[in-house]
C-alpha cells in the first residue's frame, strides 16, 4: 500500500505527486486489452481508439544519445498505422527541453505551454457541508448501464464523437470499475448531467473527467460533482486532492480551496 502524502506545505512533494498521479492514471488504463500500453527506455505510451488527446498519451522519459529524430518519427509512423487521430506528448522533468521541443515541432506537433493548471487542495480544509442543488443526486458508477451514461456525458463535454462512445466505454469497463478508481455520475431530476472520477495513487487523491453539461451550468452542479469524490477521499483518510484545471473549471476549484502548483505543458499531435 502506498504511503499517503500528508504535508500540504511540502511543495516539491506535492508537485511530484501531481505528476505521478496523472501518469499512473494512464498506466492503469493500460489494464484494458483494448488499449496499447508500451513501456520503453525512452518512450512510454498509452494508445486507444478514442480520438482524444487525453486518451492517447506519450511520455518521453529519456533522450537517446543519438537518433532522437528517428525515435520520434518511428513512433508517429506507428500511431498513423493505428489510425490514431489525436495524442498528447509529455516530457519528464529534467530532459533537455530545447532539443526535444525542436524535434517535436519539426515533426508537426504543437506546443501548449499551459495546457492546464496543476492544482492541489488540503482535504482537511474542504467545506464541511455544501448544499446540493434541488433535484440533484450523485451516484457511484458501478455497472455497464451507468458507465454508458457517464461516457455519453463526458463525450459531449470533451468533444468525443458519438461513434467512439462504445469504444471508450469498453476500455473503462475493463479498467475503472474497481480500485483505485471511483467514478461518479450526477443526475438532475433523474437525468445524467455531470461526471467526475477519483483516482488514488502516488499518495494523493486525483480528480479527473469533471464535466457539467452547458445547459445546467451555474447551478452549483460542477461544485457538487467535484466535491463528492474529494469528500470520499477524505473519508478514506487521504489528505491531499490534486487535479489539472482548465480555464473553465479554475474558479470552481479555487472556491473549493485548490491552489496552483505549476502548469501542465504538452505537445499536441493530430493526424
Amino acid at each position: 500500500m502506498e504511503d499517503i502524502l500528508t504535508d500540504f506545505s511540502e511543495t516539491p512533494s506535492v508537485r511530484s505527486a501531481i505528476k505521478a498521479n496523472w501518469e499512473n492514471y494512464h498506466y492503469f488504463l493500460g489494464r484494458s486489452p483494448r488499449a496499447e500500453l508500451s513501456i520503453g527506455r525512452y518512450l512510454t505510451w498509452l494508445i486507444t481508439d478514442v480520438p482524444d488527446h487525453f486518451m492517447n498519451l506519450v511520455l518521453c522519459t529519456e533522450l537517446p544519445p543519438y537518433g532522437i529524430d528517428l525515435l520520434i518519427g518511428n513512433a508517429l509512423t506507428h500511431f498513423k498505422d493505428m489510425n490514431i487521430g489525436r495524442l498528447s506528448w509529455l516530457a519528464k522533468e529534467g530532459l533537455p527541453a530545447t532539443e526535444l521541443k525542436n524535434q517535436l515541432l519539426a515533426h508537426g506537433l504543437t506546443f501548449r505551454e499551459s495546457f492546464a493548471i496543476e492544482m492541489a487542495a488540503d482535504l482537511m480544509e474542504l467545506p464541511e457541508d455544501s448544499s446540493m442543488p434541488a433535484g440533484l443526486r450523485i451516484i457511484p458508477v458501478e455497472d455497464k448501464r451507468s458507465l454508458e451514461q457517464w461516457i455519453h456525458i463526458a463525450s459531449i463535454g470533451f468533444g468525443v464523437p458519438a461513434r467512439s462512445e462504445s469504444t471508450w466505454c469498453d476500455i473503462f469497463t475493463d479498467a475503472v470499475l474497481e480500485q483505485p478508481f471511483r467514478t461518479y455520475l450526477a443526475l438532475l431530476d433523474g437525468e445524467p448531467v455531470a461526471t467526475s472520477q477519483l483516482f488514488l495513487s502516488a499518495g494523493v487523491a486525483g480528480i479527473y473527467n469533471v464535466i457539467c453539461l452547458p445547459n445546467v451550468r451555474g447551478q452549483g452542479i460542477g461544485t457538487a460533482i467535484t466535491l463528492a469524490p474529494l469528500l470520499e477521499a477524505r473519508r478514506m483518510e487521504h489528505r491531499i486532492g490534486i487535479l489539472q484545471a482548465s480555464q473553465m473549471g479554475y474558479k470552481v476549484y479555487r472556491r473549493l480551496g485548490f491552489q496552483e502548483f505549476g502548469k501542465l505543458s504538452v505537445y499536441l499531435w493530430e493526424c
